[in-house]
């Protein structure tokens, strides 16, 4: 993980306008990394274009109802996450294998007109915020994050000395937060709410409760209530 955050590093030139990749059954967090496979004309060339210029893609998860207005532009979420291109393989017949890991939040401010096939937006940045007055409960529900979150995954993996170091108490909240929420399969609307609140403590309360109610109603094995890692490929 830490190579990648050292390859999917923030431009410092960020101009504020982000490639839009709207898909409809997947929400992106920061710090995760996603594998996706391109293959739409539009979309491999906002990949051509992204990898030219500052390597990032915002992914944005489409509103239902999306099927009926493909060629008017359908709604998305105004939240999304904006990730960098790690690894690039293209196929030999013009499609394209990508890692883009999840680096910051963004809300859409204004979607700009079309002058390319892909859509774009600007962005207002959304960073992790940490109420100062919170700190002691703060450590109480990272605990309790990372327990309950250890009955999600398979036995011989949640004992594992690695996986206890992956969520151990020196990994910040918010990006803990964003990698169980992830992981975990939860309704898309959940996850989208998620990805849209910036403050940890509320995201953290939020990810606890649905994680205690998924417990207490489902009987599932733990492959089927968790995404796992890594990820899956996600087609476009």
């Amino acid at each position: 993980m830490a190579n990648l955050q050292v390859a999917a590093g923030w431009p410092s030139d960020f101009c504020g306008t982000v490639r839009l990749f709207p898909l409809p059954n997947l929400v992106l967090f920061p710090n995760v990394p996603q594998p996706l496979h391109i293959f739409e004309h539009r979309y491999c060339e906002m990949l051509l274009d992204s990898l030219a210029h500052d390597r990032l893609i915002a992914l944005a998860l489409l509103q239902p109802g999306w099927e009926h207005q493909i060629q008017s532009g359908p709604p998305i979420a105004s939240t999304v996450c904006i990730g960098k291109i790690v690894t690039h393989t293209p196929t030999s017949d013009g499609r394209h294998n990508i890692l883009l890991v999840g680096i910051k939040r963004g809300r859409i401010t204004e979607e700009l007109e079309f002058t390319r096939p892909f859509r774009r937006a600007k962005v207002e940045l959304l960073e992790d915020f940490y109420p100062p007055d919170d700190e002691a409960e703060r450590r109480e529900i990272s605990s309790a994050l990372q327990s309950i979150f250890a009955k999600f995954v398979p036995e011989g993996l949640s004992t594992q000395a690695s996986f206890k170091q992956l969520i151990g108490e020196q990994m910040p909240l918010g990006i803990l937060t964003d990698m169980i929420a992830y992981a975990i399969n939860l309704p898309l609307a959940i996850k989208q709410q998620l990805l849209a609140e910036p403050n940890v403590d509320i995201r953290c309360r939020l990810l606890l409760r649905c994680l205690k109610q998924r417990l207490e109603s489902t009987q599932d094995s733990p492959d089927t209530v968790t995404d796992g890692f890594p990820p899956r490929f996600s087609e476009n």
